[in-house]
């Protein structure tokens, strides 16, 4: 029976031209080196920063997500829009008590610094998995 899977990997590589068409080399987990157009392995994988591949930096979670809309909504309320490299949608909302006190500004540094919280554990998820697979039967 045909079904649908869902796959994560981590995987090193270089650009290299084949063909005279740009790509890249991919060696994978087991040495097995292949080849991937440019188009096809960046539409795929996100590049880490760390030097080892083996965690998330700053620099990673700001990369993967920008702002597309603030809205100042009301007199103490901004919403903030933020869309990651897979458009994934984030909106969060930032108020404070009074009126008089409202600074959009500050209002949207909050929103973003909740979207890139979460950005945090879901990305942490799928490096989990990338590290380490799944387990066949749940087990520890």
């Amino acid at each position: 029976m045909t079904a649908f899977y869902v796959g994560v990997k981590k995987v090193t590589a270089w650009p290299q031209d084949k063909d005279g068409k740009p790509g890249y080399a991919v060696k994978y987990e087991d040495g097995y080196i292949s080849w991937s157009p440019a188009d096809v392995f960046e539409k795929s994988y996100f590049e880490l920063s760390a030097d080892d591949g083996s965690k998330l930096t700053e620099n990673d979670i700001n990369r993967f997500v920008h702002v597309t809309r603030t809205i100042g909504f009301d007199a103490k309320t901004t919403l903030v829009r933020a869309e990651a490299l897979n458009s994934f949608v984030s909106i969060e909302a930032s108020s404070c008590v009074d009126p008089k006190n409202y600074d959009e500004r500050i209002g949207e540094a909050i929103c973003l610094s909740r979207i890139k919280d979460k950005l945090w554990a879901h990305l942490g998820f799928v490096l989990q998995w990338a590290n380490f697979g799944l387990k066949k039967d749940g087990a520890e």
